[in-house]
């Protein structure tokens, strides 16, 4: 082959195609919050979901130490946890009909003030009844969650990836808040005063849903009053099966509490059982976090959130084994402590591909309800695997206890199968707005 000849000293040479820049890789969170008001309203949500894990523990350590009484404290919790589970929807229903600032500002409100209510008839020593109805009073409380997802899911509708990366940072901030809830108001009540930790929790859940109402470049915009009949989240396709999973899923969570406290009380470090389920919550919310920053494409194309979920549930479901193991072949804590740091990794992820499905499958302008009545199964669940888990370690042994989450992490993954079966041939359309592209 002759060699080319080169340009004569008149012609001109020939010029190369400009090199195209690479893109440097950006940070998906980042890209998030370049979005206007977006800043504005996550912190909103951040103060007002923070009470969320205060409250519970707040009200116990208040009742119990002004009645002597857990008894009586958890009965008092359990009733507004009921009600919560009754209440929480309709008011999600409300809000997406009217708007997240004109119902979630009154509602909020409301349960403000049966949480000043339930502080004032503790402290002045009023009859029993009355810190039941103070309690239920609080069912009232917006998803602020729920809300924040909505958002999300409004301001990213044509962009699938950046939906599921908002999913994994709520995950990762509800994980963060539920660790941090619960520590902030044993040291207020302990430190302070019995009723601190109720009072400063009403004054952030205002604080930060005001905050959060104010921000309306953001809010989705309300579907209105319609007049026909309109198809309940609850009938979508593969929905049940889906919020079951949900169900199963809040039992893995109740019973690994339960169960750590006691077994760390078996060992006579009782103190330490916060501490240990801090490093599960942690776990969590570093995986979920991580999840969303690189696990969208890393377990199988954008479409396919019903593969993703089976694959996150069975991470869960095999991870489970590990606190099982370590509480009965070892006996240490320490081990027991690693042990729950990584099973939680699992868990947040497990979350995040349940709520994009939630998303994908709840009908046009019910966003906030469908969402909710997830967060009610997992309520529900909650409550049930904290009665299985107290039931095993009382009849069993505190490390026999760790079946439980193994069980109903087993139980979360074959709900998965089926919903993905169930939902394996295309639905109607318009059970799936938020996501185009999906499924």
């Amino acid at each position: 082959m002759p060699p080319a000849e080169s340009p004569g000293p008149h012609e001109p040479r020939r010029s190369r195609p400009p090199r195209t820049p690479r893109t440097p890789r950006r940070n998906p969170y980042a890209r998030l919050f370049r979005i206007p008001g977006a800043t504005a309203f996550t912190i909103g949500n951040l103060i007002a979901r923070l009470p969320m894990g205060m409250f519970s523990v707040s009200a116990v350590i208040m009742i119990a130490g002004a009645r002597g009484s857990y008894a009586l404290a958890g009965a008092v919790t359990a009733t507004g946890l009921a009600a919560t589970a009754v209440v929480a929807p309709w008011t999600a229903r409300l809000v997406d009909r009217h708007g997240q600032a004109r119902i979630a500002v009154p509602a909020t409100a409301i349960a403000a003030l049966g949480s000043l209510s339930l502080l004032l008839c503790v402290h002045y020593g009023a009859p029993d009844w009355t810190l039941f109805a103070s309690y239920a009073a609080t069912a009232t409380t917006p998803n602020t969650g729920g809300m924040s997802r909505a958002r999300w899911a409004h301001l990213l509708k044509d962009d699938e990836r950046a939906v599921h990366t908002a999913n994994s940072f709520e995950q990762a901030a509800d994980e963060l808040c539920f660790m941090l809830g619960p520590v902030l108001a044993a040291f207020l009540c302990g430190a302070l005063f019995p009723e601190a930790g109720t009072l400063i929790g009403v004054v952030l859940l205002l604080t930060g849903v005001l905050l959060f109402a104010a921000q309306r470049g953001t809010e989705p915009p309300p579907r209105g009053r319609t007049t026909d009949k309109e198809k309940s989240p609850l009938h979508a396709r593969g929905m049940p099966t889906l919020l079951a999973a949900f169900l199963a899923t809040g039992a893995v969570f109740g019973s690994m509490e339960v169960v750590t406290i006691a077994y760390a009380d078996a060992q006579g470090h009782k103190a330490a059982a916060g501490v240990i389920l801090a490093l599960q919550a942690a776990g969590s919310c570093a995986a979920g976090l991580l999840y969303g920053a690189v696990g969208y494409g890393a377990v199988g194309p954008g479409g396919s959130a019903h593969r993703r979920h089976v694959l996150c549930a069975t991470a869960m479901a095999a991870l489970m084994t590990l606190p099982l193991l370590a509480a009965t072949l070892t006996g240490s804590l320490l081990v027991l402590a690693g042990a729950l740091l990584v099973a939680g990794m699992a868990t947040a992820p497990t979350m995040v591909t349940g709520m994009s499905l939630i998303q994908q499958r709840t009908p046009e302008g019910r966003l906030n309800e469908g969402m909710t009545l997830a967060v009610t199964g997992l309520l529900g669940g909650i409550a049930c695997g904290a009665a299985a888990g107290g039931w095993m370690v009382e009849h069993l042994s505190p490390a026999g206890g760790y079946a439980v989450p193994v069980t109903a992490a087993c139980c979360a993954l074959l709900l998965s199968i089926a919903q993905a079966c169930a939902t394996s041939t295309p639905g109607p359309r318009s059970a799936r707005p938020h996501a185009p592209s999906a499924v």
